[in-house]
Formats: structure tokens, C-alpha cells, sequence
């Protein structure tokens, strides 16, 4: 029989994904992963000794703490916009399962994600409502063949009823959109892990100050709500920070297009296929829709990515994930954001 090292957070689908993987006819052996120090593996520990499944517990604090949270924090004061998710599931999620494999003599990896793989290739999930593979793009290519994701085909609801059928107590347990990492709020968390100085609000098309903001790391690209920068009454979008003069610029009104943009540059490239990719689709945010893009290469693993109806808070940071029809290719970080061949100087 073979054995499956799956990743176990404690919630309702890694736990489905027990059930699924011992009907596909797997062995299956848990690994809970405690990133932060208040984490509580005890759901996780229940679901274990509910389906009678060897489980384990392994403290990654120190590694996450280095390559998510320490990074985090760098890109927020350097004015980007980061996303934790993708660099956990490459550099933290995926690496750890895959160091443990062996250690735990399995033969494949899995995780409660809602995403596809077949014939070592990643796909959308049948759900697209549930669709995780925006978050998978940067697994290695060469992992991707010896990974299950057995929710595919699922919904959410489904998979909460497969877990109350079984008994499990945590099968309307209330999903965790939040970054795993922060308790409470955003800007509490800010305020404790990082030093920011207010500094001046900027009208872009005046270029006069208009207020002050309280650290730039507290806004993003596109923000227009919980602004308190007062200054004026009319309505108002961030639209860049400049981190050297630590200046956040806003447009008031609605009529602009200053977040508007025609092409961007991509780092931290990967792929997951052999194909040269030259036109397909991609998403510029988890939820956004498809978009046609043409693709050029770059020196230094960095692409030039069109996209010529223009696209709207395209973000420094956040990754652009490359599309197929379902087909996941891979993608990248977002560098630099362009318009008519030129970077958007706020940005």
C-alpha cells in the first residue's frame, strides 16, 4: 500500500482529505506543522486519532519566521505588497512536506487544497469558487508529479458533509481567511513588528500636501477605504508611495487612471511547463478574472508581461499567475508596473 504525507492544519479540509485519500486506497500519515508559537495542533491531533492514522507534529518556527514573516514585513516597508501564501507554499509548505517524505517513508505528498493535478501538471479546481491554484504556481516543477490534491471535484459544502458523515468535530469549522501569522488586526500587528514614521499625503495631479498619512506600510495600492488622512472630504484612492521621501500619493475622485497600467515585469519566475509560453491568460490578484497577456523574455529570469486593454491596480509584490484555458503554467512576482513602455514613477 502506498503512503501519503499529508499536511494537516487542523481544519475542515486537510481533514476531508484524510477520508478521501484512505478511500483512493492510501496509507495516510498526518504532519502538523507549527509555524507560530501559539499554534494549537489539537484538532489536528482529534482528526488523527478519529481515522486512526499516524500523525505527527514538526516545529518550522525558526524557517518561518525567516522566509515569511521576516519577508513580509521587508517587502511592506519597502513599499511593496506582498503575498505570505505563495512564498509559505514555496519556500515552507511544500519544501517541509517534501524533507519529510522519506523521513516518514511516503511515496507522495498531499494537501487540503482545492486544485488539480494530472499527469504532472496543475489545473484550476473544479471549483472555481474554491480554486487555489493562484497560490501553487511556485511549487517546483519537479515536485508536482509526486503531489494529491484529493478535493478536487469537491465543493466546500460537500466536503463539510464528508466530515460530519465520519463524525469529525471540526466539520463546521469556520474557515480562516486572515493571514495565518497575524491575531487581531492588521495594523495592530504593523504597529508591533515594525517602526513607520508619518510622513506627507500628496494630491498627484496638484502636487500639492493635502495631510499626513501614519506609515506607508498601513496602505496599498487602490485603498480608498479607513484612509484617516484627512485633508479633504471629497473621495479619495491611493495610487503610489514613495518610500525614500516616504510620501503616499492619492487621486480624489473617480474619473483617473492613474491605476491603470499596459505591461509589467515579473522576478522570481517559475514554471510548470516545458512550453516557452509567448500568449495565454493570467490573473494579477487571486480573485481577479483572466486577462490575455503576451509574454517576453527578459534577461536575469524576469519577464515583460502586455497586457493592452490596460488593467487597474496591477500591484507591485502580488504575483501574476499564467494561465492556459485551466491549465496552471506557472508565473511571478510583480517588479515593476509599466505604461507605454515607460514605470509608473508613483509606483
Amino acid at each position: 500500500m502506498k503512503r501519503v504525507l499529508l499536511g494537516m492544519s487542523g481544519g475542515v479540509d486537510s481533514s476531508a482529505a484524510v477520508i478521501l485519500l484512505q478511500n483512493m486506497g492510501y496509507e495516510v500519515v498526518g504532519l502538523t506543522f507549527k509555524f507560530i508559537e501559539d499554534f494549537d495542533p489539537t484538532d489536528a491531533v482529534k482528526v488523527a486519532n478519529k481515522l486512526s492514522i499516524e500523525h505527527h507534529v514538526e516545529d518550522y518556527q525558526k524557517e518561518f519566521k525567516k522566509e515569511v514573516i521576516d519577508r513580509f514585513l521587508n517587502d511592506y516597508k519597502n513599499g511593496l505588497t506582498p503575498n505570505p501564501c505563495v512564498i509559505c507554499n514555496k519556500l515552507c509548505k511544500f519544501k517541509f512536506l517534501f524533507d519529510n517524505m522519506k523521513k516518514y517513508n511516503c511515496d507522495y505528498v498531499a494537501t487540503g487544497h482545492y486544485a488539480k493535478i494530472d499527469n504532472g501538471k496543475l489545473y484550476r479546481s473544479k471549483d472555481l469558487l474554491k480554486d487555489q491554484s493562484y497560490f501553487l504556481y511556485s511549487i517546483p516543477k519537479d515536485m508536482v508529479d509526486k503531489i494529491i490534491f484529493p478535493l478536487e471535484g469537491l465543493s466546500k459544502d460537500k466536503v463539510r458533509e464528508l466530515a460530519g458523515e465520519n463524525g469529525l468535530e471540526n466539520a463546521n469549522k469556520k474557515d480562516s481567511f486572515d493571514v495565518c501569522f497575524i491575531k487581531g488586526s492588521f495594523n495592530d500587528y504593523i504597529s508591533e513588528h515594525a517602526t513607520q514614521e508619518s510622513g506627507d499625503v500628496v494630491d498627484i495631479d496638484t502636487g500639492k500636501v493635502i495631510g499626513k498619512h501614519k506609515g506607508l506600510m498601513y496602505y496599498t495600492i487602490g485603498q480608498r477605504r479607513g484612509l484617516d488622512i484627512g485633508g479633504t472630504a471629497d473621495r479619495m484612492f491611493v495610487v503610489g508611495k514613495d518610500t525614500e521621501k516616504n510620501i503616499l500619493y492619492i487621486c480624489i475622485g473617480d474619473d483617473n487612471d492613474y491605476l491603470v497600467s499596459d505591461s509589467c515585469i515579473l522576478k522570481d519566475i517559475n514554471f510548470l511547463t516545458e512550453d516557452k509560453i509567448d500568449k495565454c491568460t493570467a490573473k494579477f490578484r487571486y480573485r481577479s478574472m483572466d486577462v490575455p497577456v503576451e509574454v517576453e523574455y527578459l534577461d536575469n529570469n524576469e519577464l515583460l508581461v502586455k497586457y493592452k486593454d490596460g488593467i487597474k491596480r496591477v500591484t507591485p509584490g502580488q504575483a501574476c499567475v499564467f494561465y492556459r484555458e485551466d491549465q496552471c503554467l506557472g508565473g511571478g512576482i510583480i517588479k515593476e508596473v509599466r505604461k507605454n513602455n515607460e514605470k509608473l514613477w508613483y509606483l
